[in-house]
């Protein structure tokens, strides 16, 4: 492809349109954090939890769904998938955004070193102050054996040191795939590709562990007593799934109108394929999920049931928020976009895809409530000693997701300003564009 096709008008104008889209997309992005630090405000002076679990979902939809891409990304390298060159450019810009991820993390960081005060460390994850009384119980957190028995792991400096192994690693290798992929733009040398394969065949492990095991420390361990071996699968599915359903979402807004920078380079086959890998992906979570509930209740342990039991306590209509979540997220996130997703005019249809892409996220973000919100609070009229949070969606989860979701989006413009539309002198561009069904 000529390279002076990035001077072109067309190209020109979406760059144009790209950085105007950035300052918008940082502005909103700042406003949202403000309101989400005014939310932390209260939960540090008054001891409310509840605007803290607000922050740490809103970050953690989009730390998953950026997961999912840096997944995408490795999977079309390490299997040299050519159909996907086209699309794979927006994910590496996408890459970008986990600078910003950093960012909107370190409040929560903060709150654990004891920044905000040391009566605000276990706001979140409880075991960073171990003479917390575990409500329904008559003991603190220390003297809870399965703490004791986990104490090791759950130290604020081995903490600390993880999530620095987890940035480094996903910090790395976003960076190595944007810095070879743009430099192959402005150097046909293909030793730039190869590296990016490289990356790929040691990122597929890499990446996984990381995931894995940052899915352990930020979400499970929420609920410190409690285990799955499958949980780390769970997280990759449903950060993948949202992945996919991003990249539908971002390749329809930028291929509907002429001038717009995948105009006439995405096209029917691509949207069919990213149609196909994301119905797998939802029939792959359901798998999971289905699974994890199964061995639970199979093995019948009472470390490992009381988790469900939690979320199933006085499970109907009319008692329980979380009966209906659960429900939602049977049929919301498995049962509507499968049989939604098998006909081929489904996947085919632009507009349809991209209903079903949304309805997907917004489950995939219902799936993280039900992960990450339910616990015990103190209820001294209740005969179990406690009562289970409510699903109640809050404005500090709305600030913090749009507060995120605004820098996460100013970093993605910004690089698309910067580089070139697509890979102009990848191997396999060529059949990225003639790709066919």
């Amino acid at each position: 492809m000529n390279t002076s096709a990035t001077t072109s008008p067309a190209p020109a104008a979406a760059a144009s349109g790209s950085k105007s889209a950035a300052s918008r997309a940082l502005i909103i992005g700042v406003a949202g954090i403000v309101v989400g630090l005014f939310g932390l405000f209260h939960a540090f002076t008054t001891h409310d939890s509840r605007p803290v679990f607000g922050w740490l979902i809103g970050w953690a939809f989009w730390f998953s769904m950026f997961t999912g891409v840096l997944y995408l990304v490795i999977f079309t390298y390490l299997f040299d998938t050519g159909w996907a060159v086209v699309i794979r450019r927006q994910l590496e810009h996408a890459l970008g955004a986990f600078p910003m991820l950093l960012v909107g993390f370190v409040p929560l960081l903060l709150m654990a070193l004891g920044v905000f005060g040391a009566e605000n460390q276990g706001l979140l994850w409880k075991w960073l102050d171990p003479s917390q009384t575990i409500p329904g119980a008559e003991h603190v957190i220390g003297k809870d054996p399965l703490f004791v028995h986990k104490a090791a792991w759950l130290s604020l400096p081995f903490f600390c040191a993880r999530l620095a192994i987890y940035t480094l690693v996903f910090g790395a290798f976003a960076r190595g795939f944007r810095k070879n992929s743009f430099a192959l733009d402005r150097d046909p040398n293909p030793v730039y590709f190869l590296r990016c394969r490289k990356l790929a065949a040691g990122g597929i492990y890499a990446v996984s562990l990381a995931a894995t095991f940052a899915a352990f420390d930020l979400f499970m361990s929420l609920s410190y007593q409690w285990y799955s071996t499958i949980y780390g699968v769970w997280f990759f599915s449903t950060s993948v799934c949202s992945g996919l359903a991003a990249t539908i979402v971002i390749c329809f807004l930028l291929s509907q109108r002429e001038g717009q920078p995948l105009y006439g380079l995405y096209n029917r086959a691509h949207h069919y394929t990213l149609g196909c890998m994301l119905l797998a992906f939802v029939t792959f979570w359901a798998f999971v999920s289905f699974c994890q509930y199964l061995l639970v209740y199979m093995s019948d342990m009472p470390e490992e049931t009381w988790w469900y039991n939690l979320r199933e306590l006085n499970a109907n209509w009319a008692q329980s928020s979380w009966w209906w979540v659960s429900l939602g997220l049977i049929f919301g996130y498995f049962f509507l976009p499968f049989f939604a997703l098998l006909p081929y005019q489904s996947k085919v249809c632009r507009g349809r895809l991209l209903g079903i892409a949304i309805w997907v996220l917004v489950f995939q973000l219902l799936d993280l409530y039900f992960n990450i919100l339910p616990g015990k609070l103190p209820d001294a009229n209740n005969v179990l000693g406690y009562k289970v949070v409510e699903f109640i969606p809050s404005i500090w989860d709305l600030a913090t997701l749009i507060g995120v979701g605004g820098l996460c989006a100013w970093a993605y413009f910004r690089s698309q300003a910067q580089q070139e539309i697509i890979p102009i002198h990848d191997p396999r561009i060529e059949e990225s564009l003639k790709y066919h069904e």
